[in-house]
């Protein structure tokens, strides 16, 4: 057996883990454990349907073999080109914890300015449209992305490892970050405290009601794990404050 084939097995299978970990232990929690203590916190007050679910599991598979792709000709066919290391000592841990930051932050710019992009008119039905057929998101909906959009937002692992010197497993734990992030995204429910959204920190950040809203409304709210973007470009939508505030206002 090829060698590459094997390696590419491993990964699929690895991605394939994590969202199906991610998501199954999401919606056992909050969609069945948690549902009636926590439905004060259901941003919409409705559950999708089981339709919703299968068509986001079946794009989100597509999506795991696009990302396995990609990643093995980033990180396996062309890693001597990449500027990965894997001795830590060769930059140290504080260059390791800046450079964590600084992927957070090129990643969020990355997906605010694409998923503008996606959401032109003459883009939007080709690219963007799969992921929005979900307008009351579950953790399913973390990678229901459409080949064009998949191929998009995976573009942000090549470009982080040919740019500065990245330590190979804090790369790997960033994603895992990513994936843990996006389904909280796509939640459904409101996990960060009452006043979140006001706080010198957390008006920076991204929360599931944010992008609940996007899916919703289909416009505003572009960030992904923050709202600088959002903030100065004007794009953070007008009833963000009052769904949050309803959203984690105990009846």
């Amino acid at each position: 057996m090829d060698i590459t084939f094997e390696i590419w097995t491993k990964i699929t299978s690895t991605i394939l883990f994590r969202y199906f970990s991610f998501a199954s232990v999401s919606f056992f929690l909050f969609y069945v454990i948690l549902k009636k203590p926590l439905w004060y916190r259901k941003i919409q007050k409705k559950i999708p349907k089981l339709t919703d679910y299968k068509r986001d599991v079946f794009w989100s598979l597509i999506t795991i073999t696009i990302f396995a792709t990609v990643i093995i000709f980033t990180f396996v066919k062309f890693n001597h080109l990449t500027n990965t290391y894997k001795n830590i000592e060769e930059y140290g841990y504080p260059y390791l914890f800046l450079s964590f930051f600084w992927m957070l932050i090129v990643h969020d710019t990355w997906f605010y300015w694409w998923h503008r992009i996606m959401h032109h008119p003459t883009l939007f039905k080709y690219v963007h449209l799969v992921h929005h057929k979900s307008t009351n998101p579950s953790p399913w909906t973390a990678y229901a992305f459409h080949p064009f959009e998949a191929i998009i937002e995976v573009g942000i692992h090549p470009f982080l490892a040919f740019t500065i010197p990245l330590y190979a497993p804090a790369l790997g734990m960033f994603f895992l970050f990513q994936i843990l992030y996006n389904v909280y995204g796509h939640l459904g429910f409101e996990i960060y405290p009452k006043g979140f959204h006001k706080h010198w920190f957390g008006k920076w950040i991204n929360t599931s009601v944010a992008h609940n809203l996007h899916h919703k409304k289909f416009d505003g709210n572009y960030g992904l794990y923050l709202l600088f973007w959002d903030r100065i470009m004007g794009t953070l939508r007008k009833d963000y404050d009052e769904a949050f505030e309803s959203t984690t206002e105990v009846n």
